[in-house]
């Protein structure tokens, strides 16, 4: 199978702007695309796993990749899905965080012999001048148009800010740049942006010619996929320091029955044929494919030691042995070995408040050492190491600091 194929089979392709000539650049290995990474955050986080999986896939096939780091439409903030705007990052932070993001993107894409390339948009952007942006950029856009795109519409009744509107602009600019300085041909991105990445190859073939080589596609499931890893916890990070590997094993070995197969299709590496015969799975065999996909995920990112650490963990747990050397744990204060259950859960934050782990409580969903806690006010003793366990899936070992 070709590669574009196996594409639109794992249900990656979303919208593309030419078919026939995306697909023939594609399987030929002579695409060279990029796709945007905004640095809001000092880790990556599972949202942007299915762009990582895909450059890899793309580059396995001598596809050329290019990893834009945001630091310039950083400072602004995407508008796209937001019902509000962005918290403003200083630049102190969006370098630390670009850093960040260099260090785990090596993990998925290889940057050796310019296999592929890394670079940041605020080596342009920070440096323009605002007149010769709307006299040699601005023109090139309708505001009618723009006020047409659903990512807009979402945002007017709350209100729109100028800073954001001009998101659009800057995002169609790193494209035409990326053309001119790297041949950049191609750009990816999800099916949320495809307003934004109309508006790069269109401003490609206004400034440049109608002949200009530069094509949009969209991944069906990426804007969905920034929705992936949010839990009660909060996000589910790359970062085996936010994220344990274990509880990033788990996150996966918990998806829902639903979306188990397509997880195995768009995320991992797994021959195609071998996954569609797990189709026809059902009942008990779809927790095996849980534990599968959680074990390829984790095993990609942190590595297949770590991976096995965190199945036998799982393993133990759920069958009943007992074993906890690979639990995740934590070391918690606490005067003469003794605390509150209540405190005990937030500050082991399964419960972010003292009103959340008091509801979590009455709700009997947390057990010490297997005894269901229903006291509010209990005592719990840290002088030896527990298990404390949340509802039926998240436990962790707790000793005191």
């Amino acid at each position: 199978m070709e590669l574009y194929d196996e594409l639109v089979q794992r249900g990656l392709i979303a919208q593309v702007t030419d078919e026939a000539e995306i697909r023939k650049m594609i399987n030929a290995g002579k695409a060279t695309f990029y796709i945007g990474f905004d640095p809001t955050a000092d880790s990556l986080h599972v949202g942007h796993f299915m762009a990582l999986c895909l450059m890899k896939r793309l580059q396995m096939a001598g596809n050329k990749p290019i990893a834009l780091l945001g630091g310039g439409t950083g400072m602004i903030g995407d508008p796209s899905g937001k019902s509000d705007m962005r918290k403003m990052l200083t630049k102190e932070d969006i370098e630390h965080n670009i850093e960040c993001f260099k260090k785990q993107m090596s993990r998925f894409i290889d940057f050796s012999d310019d296999k592929a390339i890394l670079v940041n948009n605020a080596d342009w952007l920070m440096n323009l001048n605002y007149i010769d942006v709307l006299r040699e950029v601005g023109a090139c856009f309708s505001v009618n148009k723009m006020l047409t795109f659903e990512c807009y519409k979402q945002r007017m009744e709350r209100g729109l800010t100028f800073l954001e509107f001009n998101y659009m602009i800057m995002q169609s600019y790193d494209f035409y740049m990326l053309y001119q300085k790297y041949g950049c041909n191609m750009q990816f991105g999800g099916d949320d942006q495809w307003a934004n990445m109309l508006g790069g190859t269109e401003l490609i073939r206004k400034k440049l010619g109608k002949d200009a080589h530069a094509m949009t596609i969209t991944l069906l499931l990426n804007s969905e996929g920034k929705k992936m890893g949010k839990t009660e916890k909060g996000a589910v990070w790359l970062d085996a320091e936010k994220t344990s590997p274990y509880d990033f094993f788990q996150y996966w070995r918990n998806v829902a029955d639903a979306d188990v197969i397509k997880c195995l299709k768009m995320l991992t590496f797994l021959p195609i044929e071998e996954i569609v015969e797990m189709e026809k799975w059902e009942g008990s065999q779809l927790n095996k494919a849980k534990e599968i996909l959680a074990f390829e995920l984790t095993k990609l990112v942190h590595g297949e030691e770590e991976a096995k650490k965190a199945l036998d963990g799982a393993k133990s747990l759920f069958g009943g042995s007992g074993n906890t050397e690979n639990m995740p744990t934590a070391a918690v204060e606490a005067a003469d070995g003794k605390i509150g259950i209540l405190d005990l859960l937030v500050a082991t934050k399964l419960a972010p408040s003292k009103r959340e782990a008091r509801n979590l409580v009455s709700g009997k969903g947390i057990a010490v050492d297997d005894k269901i806690i229903e006291d509010a006010n209990e005592i719990v003793d840290l002088t030896n190491e527990i298990i404390l366990r949340k509802g039926k899936k998240v436990f962790l070992k707790v000793k005191k600091a």
